[in-house]
């Protein structure tokens, strides 16, 4: 019984990811698309929006690692101070009105991360780890003003009164200090670090923690109420704007829970007097100094109104939160890392990020009594000045488009508004996936891009503002393009078993009388990462021939397939099959001539593309042998020699090796019958049998058959 056999047919080029050859956009409008580029002096608005940014300018460099606290006095003079690793001391720097900066001090620790000044401009720093804090006076050493014995100092407010409070780690304390220096413990947390803190126009502490991620408002009496509990672990920015809101910044993953709902908290029946509920102090590493983005995974920026309803108002999947502050107009300003981004909260559904700054971190910024608002930097620590007025321009170089092969490019436009102002457009193109080196150079655009066609393409927009007017805005650039056809390849002909015979396909499961081809050209078994692949099964149909092929288009084009055959000593090729949209085809041999062929593919992408940007390609297949004649028996003769009976006859074939043989006696089943070699690897072979002999009259009959599964018998008779 012939078996049936299974292919496993490549039946889908296997090209890459490219669109049939036709004119494209690449369209760029959201502010995710713009961030990827690179931006200079611009902002860009959560809904897509390009302005020019405000000024952002380097005001003091102390050559310090890390600068984390910033604090202005009633003549406006600014202290900042900050420390890192590497260094003995923390220091405590000053800049006066006229922009000159100077060291006033270096306090024992390794860092400064809060800074206070109180009603008559005296200065208060303090150190971390093992923190005091210090009160500097000009012109004389910094003395110890309170110490909290506590490891971290992270945030110091004053009151009205007059009153210092600290807000501590490793206990969670708020410690209140009156302004002859005694103190104590004002409020416990319960948490492991009071990480940030700000108060209110009431007097109230706005108090978040660590590692519980709770938002906690003190009253002055000392009756803490939690405000909300965020989905993060880590506080590590308060503030309350001028109508009373509560903005905080959370970073952090709390492992295995859930985010919390941000619902409106009902009020307290009865504040609780001197500490929140008791929770669960586990041993927890020191908070985020100098975080990495993977470590705390983003940040969320929550708002509470007056009736106490939390909403989440910002978030971002990498950027941490370091500091909020407000602009004039009121709008939180928040000042992250690690890529040194300061974004503008404009409503609850809108964000704009308003300066992607060279340094990594900014870690601190205040709103100062002129309007401008100041910021300091981390990684390296510099202090900057983020001014009222914009850029005079800006411009965004893009990320690259890579159109996949040789391109032509179209025109390149851009929507929005110049306000008075000017957009302009330039373009480079290169076949290099980084445009540092050996691209074209940035050229002018004149409606349609004339940078030289290649693979990939960038952008460079400059916005520039007029005289006294607002910032041009653009909302959208896109460029057109086409890649160049280009033309397929056949890179395999494989012929399949012959005396098979291709099916319409269908889904079937495979016999278990069957062989898998692995595929093309291979030895192993399919890999699940061939795309387009199934079976089909063939049945056994003597004389058919069939092949199959890969064939890809670099373009995605729909190819069609002419399949052409001729014997290696003719000249001319007879076509079999054209127009033929399958990977494979098979035919009838029987009405060729045995001899060795072989075969050729044509591939064309013309059902795609117009008759004069048609391609198409070609490849011819090694030799194969068509044969349909059976193997010739000559000299069969059986005789009879001392009660034995002797069987001889010899086979031969004119073009493949003789398979195998079998004989019978008085049509008794068929017995294999080995060539007098033994081996049987040849097109002509003798045989020899002695047997014993039957009864009477005795008929033998003989069958050999080829590789190619011909067949032919012979009898005779022996009385």
């Amino acid at each position: 019984m012939k078996q049936l056999v299974s292919l496993t047919l490549a039946l889908a080029a296997l090209a890459g990811g490219l669109s049939a050859v036709d004119t494209q956009t690449w369209v760029q409008s959201q502010q995710e698309e713009f961030v990827k580029g690179t931006l200079k002096n611009l902002s860009v608005r959560s809904d897509g929006r390009l302005f020019l940014a405000p000024v952002f300018q380097e005001i003091f460099d102390p050559s310090t690692a890390y600068l984390w606290a910033l604090a202005e006095d009633s003549k406006g003079v600014l202290y900042v101070g900050g420390g890192g690793p590497g260094t003995a001391t923390a220091r405590l720097f000053q800049i006066g009105r006229d922009g000159k900066g100077k060291s006033i001090g270096e306090l024992p620790g390794l860092e400064i991360h809060a800074i206070a000044i109180d009603s008559k401009d005296r200065v208060y720093a303090a150190t971390s780890p093992d923190g005091k804090v210090y009160r500097v006076t000009a012109g004389a050493e910094p003395e110890v003003f309170y110490d909290p014995k506590a490891k971290y100092i992270w945030g110091m407010v004053f009151n009205r009164q007059g009153d210092l409070f600290i807000a501590t780690g490793d206990t969670g304390e708020i410690h209140r200090v009156t302004p002859d220096g005694k103190g104590s413990v004002f409020f416990r947390t319960d948490e492991t670090h009071a990480r940030s803190m700000a108060i209110d126009a009431q007097g109230n502490l706005i108090v978040g923690t660590e590692p519980g991620g709770l938002i906690l408002r003190i009253s002055s009496g000392g009756d803490g109420f939690v405000l909300h509990q965020a989905a993060k672990r880590e506080i590590t920015a308060v503030a309350v704007a001028k109508d009373g809101s509560i903005y905080a910044a959370a970073v952090g993953s709390k492992p295995g829970a859930a985010p919390a709902p941000l619902a409106p908290l009902p009020p307290p029946a009865k504040p609780v007097s001197g500490s929140v509920a008791p929770q669960s102090r586990a041993a927890t590493p020191p908070p985020t100094l100098a975080p990495s983005a993977g470590s705390v995974a983003g940040s969320e920026v929550y708002r509470i109104d007056s009736t106490g309803l939390a909403r989440r108002v910002w978030s971002d999947q990498h950027d941490i939160v370091y500091a909020i502050g407000f602009d004039l107009q009121n709008r939180p300003i928040l000042a992250t890392g690690n890529k040194g981004s300061i974004y503008r909260i404009e409503s609850e559904f809108q964000s704009t990020m308003l300066l992607s700054t060279p340094p990594t971190q900014i870690t601190s910024l205040i709103s100062t009594a002129s309007g401008a608002l100041y910021a300091v930097s981390g990684n390296i620590g510099k202090v900057y000045r983020i001014g009222t007025e914009t850029e005079k321009s800006g411009t965004l170089e893009s990320d690259l488009l890579d159109a996949g092969s040789f391109t032509d490019w179209g025109r390149l436009s851009w929507k929005g508004a110049t306000h008075g102002g000017t957009v302009a457009l330039e373009t480079r193109s290169g076949n290099l996936d980084r445009p540092q080196k050996n691209w074209s150079p940035w050229t002018k655009l004149d409606a349609r891009i004339a940078s030289p066609s290649a693979r990939f393409l960038q952008w460079r927009l400059t916005i520039t503002g007029g005289a006294g007017a607002a910032s041009p805005e653009v909302t959208q650039v896109e460029a057109a393009y086409e890649p160049r056809n280009i033309a397929p390849v056949v890179s395999q002909i494989e012929m399949t078993p012959p005396n098979y015979k291709f099916q319409p396909q269908s889904l079937t499961f495979t016999p278990s009388n069957s062989i898998t081809l692995p595929p093309l050209g291979g030895r192993r078994l399919p890999s699940p990462s061939i795309i387009g692949t199934s079976s089909q099964t063939l049945p056994y149909t003597k004389g058919f021939v069939g092949a199959r092929w890969a064939a890809t288009d670099d373009n995605g084009d729909e190819l069609r397939f002419t399949v052409e055959i001729r014997g290696i000593h003719e000249t001319v090729w007879k076509k079999l099959k054209d127009n033929l949209s399958e990977r494979y085809y098979g035919w009838d041999s029987t009405a060729f001539p045995d001899g060795e062929y072989i075969l050729r593919i044509t591939a064309t992408d013309a059902p795609e593309n117009t008759p004069d940007r048609a391609l198409s390609a070609q490849l011819v297949g090694e030799p194969f042998t068509i044969d349909n004649t059976a193997p010739a028996i000559t000299g069969l003769t059986a005789t009879i020699q001392s009660q034995k009976l002797q069987i001889r006859w010899k086979a031969s074939d004119a073009s493949n090796p003789i398979e195998s043989a079998d004989y019978s006696v008085n049509g008794s089943d068929w017995k294999v019958a080995e060539p007098t070699t033994r081996l049987t690897d040849s097109q002509q072979h003798e045989y020899a049998l002695t047997i014993d002999k039957p009864e009477g009259e005795v008929t033998v009959t003989v069958r050999v058959s080829d590789r190619l599964d011909n067949m032919s018998a012979a009898s005779t008779v022996v009385k």
